[in-house]
């Protein structure tokens, strides 16, 4: 096939009748490819374009294949030449775009802290992160708190998540307990992990936050308002901190996919954080934040809890649960 040369397989077909049957018009070349006419001299017209056909000599008004020496000798040079220019117009648009980063590196913003970069409004945040993602080479650790901001975000991180997995880079996640009732969530989260991510699920999370290559960390500023503000951290201490958070919470944090485990006192992490957040008189609405989950399921757990303990409130369900050793 020579269809890279400029050759479809009929336009090839024709020149190598003609090669093989130098004397043969339009005619005769239809009969014996059984071609229409229309074919045949759409055909001539590209052999023409190519100059793998000239005009014969010795029989004027009619028409003769060049050589296949000297037909491909010319098809490879065409080529060549168009790859130059083709390489040539790579190499401007390359500097155009140097000259463009160099001209908008004053836009971005900036920090007085070493280690620290700024990033405001949603736009930046993910133009960094699109950044940061195309250069990781190993590993991307997350803490994902936010149930309904997943679910509003799958079909736009689909495409995202699949390519690092693809290139081999190593990536584990961290949910809330609470998406194992979330069935988008789950149905998203075990489709990654057919193409090799880990995940693993937790009560509570301290944050948001994307760690790369264990060099830089994207943390938003405002933990109620993600797409406000972020900052980019990647001071070597504050690096090593962090890593050492994550991986502390994946140790303790529970497989997806497996049961959620019960304690020595039937608790689930979720119930015995619940506790842990009644004794210190948190109100329903914020134990629901941290949990991620509604503020009607938030408070029924509650409730569910202080029945166990026969409490009256949740000052006693708290006292309670400290005398019977449920709360370390």
């Amino acid at each position: 096939m020579l269809t890279t040369l400029g050759l479809d397989q009929e336009t090839e077909t024709l020149y190598r009748a003609m090669l093989t049957h130098p004397a043969e018009g339009v005619a005769a070349l239809c009969e014996r490819l059984g071609m229409p006419e229309q074919s045949v001299r759409r055909g001539l017209d590209r052999l023409s374009e190519l100059a793998l056909v000239r005009p014969s000599q010795e029989e004027p008004g009619q028409i003769r294949a060049v050589s296949p020496e000297i037909g491909m000798e010319m098809l490879l040079a065409r080529q060549q030449a168009e790859l130059a220019t083709q390489q040539q117009r790579i190499e401007a648009s390359r500097a155009a775009a140097a000259r463009l980063i160099a001209e908008c590196a004053d836009l971005r913003p900036t920090t007085t802290h070493p280690g620290v970069e700024h990033l405001v409004g949603l736009d930046h945040i993910r133009d960094r992160l699109n950044q940061l993602e195309r250069d990781v080479r190993q590993e991307v650790m997350i803490f994902s708190p936010q149930n309904e901001h997943i679910v509003a975000g799958l079909e736009q991180a689909r495409p995202r998540d699949e390519a690092l997995l693809r290139r081999g880079i190593k990536m584990r996640t961290i949910y809330l307990d609470s998406i194992r009732n979330c069935p988008p969530i789950v149905e998203y989260a075990q489709w990654l992990t057919s193409l090799g991510r880990q995940a693993r699920t937790a009560a509570t999370l301290p944050t948001r936050m994307i760690i790369m290559d264990r060099t830089s960390a994207v943390i938003p500023v405002n933990a109620d308002d993600t797409a406000a503000a972020a900052v980019v951290l990647s001071g070597h201490g504050t690096l090593t901190a962090l890593c050492a958070l994550f991986e502390s919470t994946w140790t303790n944090a529970t497989p997806l996919g497996t049961n959620t485990p019960r304690n020595k006192h039937n608790l689930t992490d979720t119930e015995s954080t619940t506790l842990k957040l009644l004794a210190q008189g948190h109100t329903d609405e914020t134990i629901a934040k941290r949990l991620g989950v509604s503020h009607r399921t938030a408070r029924r757990t509650a409730t569910t809890l202080m029945e166990r303990l026969n409490a009256r409130s949740r000052f006693e369900a708290g006292v309670k649960a400290t005398q019977l050793g449920w709360l370390q």
